[in-house]
């Protein structure tokens, strides 16, 4: 509450560098009224040389992804399963997307299911991965729940028989070797990375002032910034500005007077703000309406696909693009990794493919339901392999 009062008035304060960042960035970025894309000029990149690479990213990734990449065939569906998904903190909208794609797969594979909230601490993750434990399911599946940060917790499961899945759980996708996790589900965070940076280089045209936000108490968050500030360096013709440490638990606190702050900071400079969560962005709109920063001026752009970005993205409310995990998706490949688990089946080694969501595409990917839930059939070939 203290930094939502003390906001108000820096932002009064900061209007006129508010007015500057408005001038700046009229001087300077492409049009963006194309919905987030910003034109396929290339003529208007001058001479950055990294622009006809990084269209050409964007283009692609920015294409939804209708067939089926991932496995085919698998076995059946083992029978009176327990499954518990600990989930890092429920208002962290990748977390809670994936918890939900738990309960409609478990439901549809014949499976129980309890959710546990850890409240987005360390302290309370444990003690939610304790709580687990305790109740001696056949299966964990971790949302966003460090492996690293938890050895006791899983190495106490895994002793017991208990088979342990990840989401985001470690830097990369893949099985964890210590403490043992059957298998780590991701799309690679330095692809992540990097085509959220190619979204910021295409669609300014090779002219962006850019923040990074991240979270470095998690190794998938330290790659993906790794990935956006380097590709972002590569642009000569772009200004990396910073990266600024926001820890995810703490943005409703933190980020209405960060933003406002970064604004008079770099005041004409600063066109993109982008985070390895969408998360950072549901708590600063109000401040740069406060500072006459409208939308359309400084430009947005997160991952992991929550509702609440599918729908900035949508109303053309400052954040203008996402790079989502397929979270439903997921939480039904979670399900059939245990599965394959409990069966003595080894992983199947799917990630899905990187997708840019913009206002171009954010609702044949799936927005109007507040996710992106890409149209390629999972459901019905994940029930065929369980014989379900």
């Amino acid at each position: 509450m203290r930094t939502y009062r003390s906001a108000r008035p820096l932002a009064a304060g900061l209007a006129a560098g508010a007015m500057l960042l408005l001038a700046g960035c009229s001087s300077t970025l492409g049009d963006s009224s194309g919905g987030g894309d910003g034109g396929k000029d290339q003529s208007a990149s001058g001479s950055c040389s990294l622009y006809p690479a990084a269209r050409k990213s964007f283009d692609k990734a920015e294409s939804l992804p209708t067939s089926w990449t991932g496995p085919t065939t698998g076995p059946k569906a083992a029978g009176g399963k327990f499954v518990v998904y600990v989930s890092t903190d429920e208002r962290n909208g990748g977390a809670h997307g994936v918890g939900q794609g738990v309960r409609e797969a478990a439901k549809a594979i014949g499976w129980r299911f309890q959710l546990i909230d850890g409240k987005g601490t360390v302290s309370d993750q444990a003690a939610a991965l304790n709580q687990a434990v305790a109740l001696k399911p056949d299966g964990i599946v971790l949302g966003s729940v460090d492996a690293a940060g938890q050895k006791d917790a899983i190495r106490r499961a895994t002793a017991q028989g208990i088979e342990v899945v990840g989401w985001h759980s470690a830097a990369r996708p893949g099985p964890i070797a210590d403490p043992e996790v059957f298998t780590n589900l991701s799309t690679d965070p330095a692809v992540i990375g990097r085509a959220t940076s190619d979204w910021v280089i295409a669609t300014s045209h090779c002219r962006a002032g850019v923040v990074i936000l991240t979270d470095s108490q998690y190794e998938i968050a330290r790659l993906k910034a790794d990935a956006m500030r380097k590709r972002i360096e590569e642009c000569g013709e772009c200004s990396m500005l910073e990266t600024t440490e926001v820890p995810i638990a703490d943005v409703s606190q933190r980020m209405p007077q960060l933003i406002t702050s970064l604004v008079q900071r770099y005041k004409g400079k600063l066109t993109h703000v982008i985070g390895i969560n969408d998360g950072y962005f549901d708590y600063t709109a109000s401040s740069l309406r406060s500072a006459g920063v409208q939308p359309g001026r400084l430009h947005f752009g997160g991952q992991d696909g929550t509702e609440a970005a599918f729908q900035r993205i949508a109303s053309g409310d400052y954040q203008q693009a996402t790079v989502p995990e397929p979270l439903n998706l997921q939480g039904w490949q979670a399900v059939d990794e245990l599965n394959r688990a409990f069966t003595g089946k080894k992983p199947s080694g799917f990630a899905p493919p990187v997708h840019v969501v913009v206002a171009g595409n954010v609702h044949k990917a799936g927005g109007d339901e507040g996710s992106y839930d890409p149209p390629n059939g999972y459901r019905d070939r994940y029930r065929a392999i369980w014989g379900r």
